[in-house]
């Protein structure tokens, strides 16, 4: 292991991903004046408009996107893109609902989880079982 230090260089502590370079703004600028945030609501309709959901998280801004006027091919490739956004600023992706997703960049936390439909259906058939 010490070779490979003394070959690549610094410590295990020093391979932190700084994310703050996706961004164009800081984490403070991303409040106005009245010390709120915003949150954009968006129905995408083709895949190009998938860089505008990007533009709006890289502007530190949570996105909801409504993936139920694309097909569900438009609707996958989106997801890609976008899941490949969110990593890149450290983001995070939550369903709330079917094709309804809260995209957040990094200043913005996400506690608590929706359950799906087929959440509620696998925990009846557990219940129905007896162990």
């Amino acid at each position: 292991m010490g070779i490979l230090k003394g070959i690549f260089g610094g410590s295990d502590d020093e391979r932190t991903v700084e994310t703050d370079n996706y961004y164009n703004v800081k984490p403070d600028d991303a409040i106005d004046e009245s010390g709120k945030s915003k949150m954009i609501l968006l129905e995408p309709r083709a895949y190009s408009e998938s860089y505008q959901i990007i533009d709006h998280l890289k502007n530190r801004k949570t996105v909801v996107v409504n993936l139920k006027r694309v097909t569900a091919t438009q609707a996958k490739r989106i997801m890609d893109v976008l899941n490949g956004a969110v990593c890149a600023i450290n983001g995070d992706i939550q369903k709330l609902g079917g094709g309804i997703f809260l995209c957040t960049p990094n200043n913005v936390n996400i506690e608590g989880k929706i359950s799906d439909e087929t959440d509620k259906k696998e925990e009846e058939v557990k219940e129905d079982v007896e162990w």
